[in-house]
């Protein structure tokens, strides 16, 4: 048996409209992954150099950071962009994923899958393996860099933003892709290496991104901001104005919605909830949504208690339902805590006569 306590509050939702010049182009909250802009956003297309972010992530997973990392023969086969390594040189791997984000090092590229994969084949095996983990349904990975001459990597503005949000979830992606210069001295080369990133220096919320482009993919370029607690990742596909869109399409972001604190971890307050009223009821965790400015006055909240006669403290007793409109946002489970001076009913009392009669 359950029993039901709603508290509705409905307007209608409705939110300002932005464009972009891209071909496809996505906003989304990393927190949450909550869409705020979208265009073609499910779109598979050729996406260069942003394929790098799905490097960089197995690499950092890898556990192998600090290893000396030898570059071998497999950078024969490195052409386009890069950091102009040589074979012999050791680099840490966290020094060569910083090539790979900072200058698009397609030779980079290659020594890291190389070492981390024990072969470029196994390594692009584990990208696509990751890319399965984080539902990118419409991704394949045909090589570390994203060169379109090697099969290409084909992704979509959705795929690419649902890698980003987790990649800044990663302490050391975080901090390598909003490093705007790093200084390198090797057994054979010193580097100074700038982040082909413009907006880190254009855009003040900025931090991190990146960027590519082949004849066929054309300009795609993902980056990141932050500002007042709101954390926004934006991916462009084909844009020839890119710089500017993506500033945009933040702006729109910080100045449309808000970081909101729906749920408070710890001890719950029902209203009109008698049955479990001798006891405390309590959540494990906050929750925060993004809100826009006209949508504060749209959330359902709905509270589903079992009824339960015979439970332990830290049962779950029920869920919290968050509802935006018509859709389900979040649940949360909802425990009970049995106070140590709670009174016990004349049966409880009976049934403890007898345990203590054996």
């Amino acid at each position: 048996m359950k029993k039901l306590i709603l508290l509705l509050f409905l307007i209608p939702l409705k939110i300002s409209a932005i464009q972009t010049s891209a071909r496809c182009a996505i906003l989304m909250d990393i927190d949450n992954n909550r869409i705020l802009y979208e265009k073609n956003i499910h779109e598979v297309r050729s996406v260069a150099s942003i394929s790098k972010i799905m490097t960089a992530v197995v690499a950092i997973e890898s556990g192998k950071l600090d290893d000396k990392v030898i570059v071998g023969d497999e950078i024969e086969k490195a052409y386009g962009s890069g950091i102009y390594i040589k074979k012999g040189e050791e680099l840490t791997l966290r020094d060569l994923i910083y090539g790979l984000m900072l200058r698009s090092g397609n030779d980079a590229a290659l020594t890291i899958a190389k070492y981390v994969g024990g072969s470029v084949d196994k390594f692009i095996s584990m990208m696509n393996a990751k890319a399965k983990e984080l539902k990118m349904n419409n991704t394949t990975f045909n090589n570390p860099s994203g060169l379109d001459q090697d099969k290409g990597n084909y992704s979509t503005a959705y795929d690419m933003a649902i890698l980003t949000s987790y990649a800044m979830k990663l302490d050391e992606y975080k901090t390598i892709t909003g490093t705007k210069k790093y200084n390198l001295k090797t057994n054979k080369n010193t580097y100074s290496w700038v982040n082909k990133n413009k907006l880190l220096s254009l855009y003040k919320y900025s931090t991190g991104g990146k960027t590519g482009f082949t004849e066929i993919a054309k300009r795609t370029l993902v980056s990141t901001a932050s500002k007042d607690n709101l954390n926004l990742v934006v991916v462009t596909l084909n844009d020839g104005n890119d710089w500017k869109d993506h500033q945009d399409l933040f702006e729109y972001g910080f100045n449309n919605y808000t970081n909101i604190k729906i749920l408070y971890k710890g001890k719950i307050n029902i209203y009109n909830e008698k049955y479990y009223e001798d006891y405390e009821l309590y959540i494990n965790n906050d929750y925060s949504y993004l809100l826009g400015n006209n949508e504060r006055d749209s959330l359902l909240l709905k509270y589903e208690l079992e009824k339960l006669r015979n439970f332990k403290s830290d049962t779950k007793i029920g869920v919290i339902k968050i509802y935006l409109g018509d859709k389900v946002i979040h649940e949360e489970n909802i425990y009970v805590k049995k106070p140590k001076n709670i009174k016990k009913s004349i049966f409880e009392k009976i049934k403890d006569w007898f345990k203590n009669l054996w």
